[in-house]
């Protein structure tokens, strides 16, 4: 069965970086890192197209925990996915979300470019915390 967000082959390089970090987290034979390891500031200068999401369990929710200036910044902290007018770069969130948990790996959408707004690709990356998958890191990159 082919895999709905499949990451591909050969990231941007900023994905790409998002992705090293990530896997630099990795506690001995861990398969994920622990979602308080992860610090948005590591990555200063990509920063503002950054997201940290915060993921629930029964039933599934979402809630955008930080998000960076050039994707939408303050004003969705807090949201949750179903209560917030998601528009670019957030194509299709809740379903890559859903598919990041299912399964347990990171996963990657591909958008097209809307109006002024160039295409992009989104990365989530899952994180554990509190015996379970309580945390998704985010990028945008834009091409």
């Amino acid at each position: 069965m082919k895999h709905p967000f499949a990451v591909p082959a050969h990231l941007s390089p900023d994905l790409a970086r998002v992705q090293a970090y990530w896997r630099g987290l990795l506690r001995g034979a861990a398969t994920m890192p622990f979602w308080d390891d992860a610090k948005l500031s590591d990555l200063p200068d990509l920063t503002e197209r950054l997201f940290l999401i915060d993921a629930f369990q029964d039933p599934e929710r979402f809630r955008l925990a930080q998000v960076g200036a050039g994707i939408g910044g303050q004003e969705l902290e807090g949201l949750f996915l179903d209560e917030a007018d998601l528009a670019w770069p957030f194509a299709f969130l809740g379903a890559q979300c859903s598919v990041t948990l299912e399964c347990a790996g990171p996963t990657c959408f591909r958008g097209d470019d809307a109006g002024d707004r160039k295409a992009y690709a989104r990365l989530l990356l899952p994180m554990w915390g509190d015996g379970r998958i309580s945390m998704l890191l985010g990028a945008v990159g834009v091409d």
